[in-house]
């Protein structure tokens, strides 16, 4: 499946004479070791308490490094969608399952497993729920794989892309019975509050410093975020201040345009 955002990080860090070792918010994925337990279908499976789990750990496709963002909470990203199918159908996914083309799923380069996502197609407004199981694409300028049955029902089966936008809903807190689709999801208010647009994280400071000097210069609020986890510690990169998702999206879809490949909106 295909290439990533961080190529595209390391092209504006060229534009504004800065390089270093980024953590790839978005991008492909490590694919971990085969599941032990039987034939999954399309419940998300269950994992033990406090080991981190495979497809929450940094990997390689291509030479290119990703690293899984920590949490879904408040990411929107706007790109293309593509979708894949028979030729994937029944092998493993990332996260263990089997692929289903007819069930609701797609593939991500870094949310979290099981993360349900609001697919939005911005040519022809329709939107569909799925849930993230698999790692990709990594096609450049594609941003999520989408199912067969994803892609018919969102309007992209015959075109085989189109432009959207991704509203991570969260996880699903109760299943239909009868459907087992999600019912509900962990509440999470995208609409309002305070909103930043994400272009890129360093593992060191002083890269992160200049970079964000650089910024400074044509953009407001340029700022770092420090983040610790059990990966060591990063600090993210963010520019733009803004009360509501609609002007963050806005704000967000405009320096993509210019060079800064798939940055994305997050809540602060």
């Amino acid at each position: 499946m295909k290439v990533n955002f961080l190529i595209l990080v390391f092209l504006a860090l060229s534009f504004f004479s800065c390089s270093s070792r980024l953590d790839a918010t978005y991008g492909p994925t490590y694919v971990p070791p085969p599941a032990k337990s039987g034939t999954m279908k399309n419940a998300p499976p269950k994992y033990s308490g406090g080991k981190k789990v495979a497809t929450q750990k940094p990997y390689k496709v291509k030479g290119v490094r990703y690293t899984p963002i920590a949490s879904a909470s408040g990411f929107v990203q706007t790109g293309k969608a593509s979708w894949y199918g028979k030729k994937f159908h029944g092998r493993k996914t990332s996260n263990g399952e089997r692929y289903d083309m007819y069930a609701m799923t797609a593939a991500h380069k870094t949310l979290p497993m099981n993360t349900w996502v609001s697919v939005h197609n911005l040519k022809n407004n329709k939107k569909i729920v799925v849930r993230i199981n698999d790692r990709g694409p990594f096609v450049y300028g594609r941003i999520i794989d989408l199912s067969k049955t994803g892609a018919k029902r969102i309007g992209i089966f015959g075109s085989g892309t189109a432009r959207v936008r991704i509203t991570a809903l969260g996880k699903a807190m109760s299943y239909s019975k009868k459907t087992k689709a999600p019912v509900t999801f962990k509440p999470v208010d995208y609409y309002k509050g305070n909103f930043t647009v994400q272009v890129g994280a360093f593992q060191v400071k002083t890269n992160a410093e200049k970079y964000r000097y650089k910024l400074s210069k044509s953009y407001k609020n340029a700022h770092i975020v420090k983040y610790i986890d059990d990966r060591g510690i990063f600090y993210r990169v963010r520019i733009g201040g803004f009360a509501n998702l609609k002007d963050a999206n806005r704000f967000s879809e405009k320096i993509i345009s210019k060079g800064f490949g798939n940055a994305f909106t997050v809540a602060e």
